[in-house]
Formats: structure tokens, C-alpha cells, sequence
């Protein structure tokens, strides 16, 4: 237990997968990129580190994710 923050990084290989996977239209690649990030904070983490971090915050601005 500690009382700083965590922080995580989804690692570059991650998100290629992702682009890669939805460029081959196996995956909706918003809906794996959201769900991807909200597993990580309730794993624990409070930052996360992304190459999605602008699609990310468009999301939460939109209220898909919280």
C-alpha cells in the first residue's frame, strides 16, 4: 500500500497491436483502446502513460469513459 501515485505505461508494442488488429478490421479499435485503459486504472494505476493519450482524453470528454 502506498499513498503516491502509481503510474503505468501501455508499451509501444500494445498499441501497434491495437492499430494493427483494427486495420485488419478484426477489432474496434476505440472500444479495445477504452477498455484497454480503464483495466489499467482498476488495476490500480492513477496516470497512465499511452501513445493514446489524445484519442484517451477525447473519450473522457465525451463521457464514454470516466
Amino acid at each position: 500500500h502506498t499513498l503516491l501515485p502509481v503510474a503505468a505505461y501501455s508499451v509501444s508494442g500494445e498499441y501497434a497491436m491495437i492499430k494493427a488488429a483494427a486495420a485488419a478490421k478484426l477489432i474496434d479499435e476505440y472500444q479495445v483502446m477504452c477498455e484497454s485503459a480503464v483495466s489499467i486504472f482498476r488495476a490500480g494505476a492513477d496516470i497512465l502513460i499511452t501513445y493514446h493519450a489524445l484519442e484517451l482524453a477525447q473519450a473522457m470528454q465525451k463521457g464514454d469513459i470516466g
